[in-house]
């Protein structure tokens, strides 16, 4: 669970106003990780019961573009939220129920920045999504 005083201090480190919704807003994403806008909604909601609609979206704008939330969106998937942000995780997607849990690189840090051919570019962030069952859709299939 996370502190409202730690994350007005991440607001402010990050140089951005501390506003009541953006609090409420990343601790939902810090308490709830991969949720989308939605479940982040009736997280706030909680924490701050008169948030709207639409502040809940400015601020999870607002705190992606500030580089305190990432915000991932699988193929076919809506988009959803983490705070852990700044280290090139990836993720494993099970195609059943939608479940989502974050994946360390498995060599050294961030291989998959060193493409075959970078044309040019200068990567500093790689996305690899992983698809497959969970184990709790596995045993339902197999029972």
């Amino acid at each position: 669970m996370s502190t409202t005083e730690g994350m007005q201090r991440r607001l402010r480190e990050a140089g951005l106003r501390v506003t009541r919704p953006r609090v409420a807003v990343l601790a939902a994403v810090a308490d709830h990780p991969h949720a989308d806008a939605g479940e982040l909604l009736a997280a706030a909601r909680e924490q701050l019961p008169d948030v709207s609609h639409q502040a809940v979206y400015d601020s999870l704008h607002t705190l992606t573009a500030a580089g305190l939330v990432r915000c991932i969106q699988p193929s076919g998937a809506t988009a959803r939220y983490e705070t852990r942000v700044g280290d090139n995780h990836h993720h494993l997607v099970c195609r059943s129920c939608g479940a989502i849990v974050d994946v360390d690189c498995e060599v050294g840090e961030a291989p998959c920045l060193t493409p075959a051919d970078d044309h040019g570019y200068a990567v500093d962030e790689a996305e690899i999504v992983y698809w497959g069952l969970c184990p709790e859709c596995r045993a339902t299939t197999t029972e």
